[in-house]
């Protein structure tokens, strides 16, 4: 049962989930404030503001740093991970959002010209984020670390 002590201890993964968690309930917020309704969905939710994805590796990374130095193995590996999820998250992902918004919009043009009963099929659109929405979560992580690094953990 050691195993599970560390597992549920370990401040690396302690911060990084804790960040993906702030950053989950910001965004259901933000998105209440923005679209005038409360969506809890977004609470697990992909895309919008802030990035989860984005606050989680964010913090994985800077917590290496502050714990096992800019010159470790450790912070290698975590910088290099949240470099390629940010990039994603911004790039493949983002566009994959906005190719299912269009693919939707030409499934639906085509049940409306269409005699036929054909299936309801919508594509998830929210996947991906905009650079601001990653720099957000990027700052939710950076500022998650530093709290637990220096006053929590």
């Amino acid at each position: 049962m050691n195993w599970f002590y560390e597992l549920i201890t370990n401040p690396f993964l302690l911060t990084a989930l804790s960040s993906w968690a702030i950053a989950q309930v910001l965004k259901v917020f933000i998105n209440a404030a923005v679209n005038q309704t409360w969506d809890l969905e977004r609470l697990f939710g992909d895309g919008g503001m802030p990035s989860g994805h984005s606050a989680t590796v964010a913090s994985l990374a800077v917590f290496t740093a502050l714990r096992c130095g800019t010159g470790s193995f450790q912070f290698a590996m975590a910088a290099i991970f949240a470099i390629i999820v940010c990039h994603d998250a911004m790039g493949v992902r983002l566009e994959t959002g906005k190719q299912a918004a269009l693919l939707n919009d030409l499934v639906e043009a085509f049940n409306i010209l269409s005699t036929e009963d054909l299936p309801e099929v919508k594509l998830k659109e929210l996947v991906g984020h905009t650079p601001t929405q990653v720099s957000a979560g990027v700052i939710i992580g950076i500022l998650n670390a530093l709290m637990m690094h220096y006053w929590i953990l």
